[in-house]
């Protein structure tokens, strides 16, 4: 559910939909880490100014935590 959410509202936000990926990986410490991969050229698209726009998505995972009960830790990164 929460890899469906950001793959999709990811791809509205860039300009190369087609280079975004998204993975989950379980931790040991108790959370799973998202990782975001998009293009070099997107990536301040997915940050925002100040963070902005990476902290609205981890808001909205913070309300799949509430009903999950998992912690989630989002990561963007570069494919290239």
């Amino acid at each position: 559910m929460v890899k469906d959410f950001l793959y999709a509202y990811a791809t509205l936000l860039v300009n190369h939909p087609d280079d975004i990926s998204v993975e989950i990986t379980e931790m040991d410490e108790g959370f799973d880490e998202i990782t975001i991969f998009a293009n070099s050229e997107d990536m301040g698209k997915l940050i925002g100014k100040e963070g902005k726009m990476i902290n609205a998505i981890k808001t909205v995972i913070s309300g799949c935590k509430a009903k999950g009960g998992k912690n989630y830790r989002v990561n963007v990164k570069a494919v290239n």
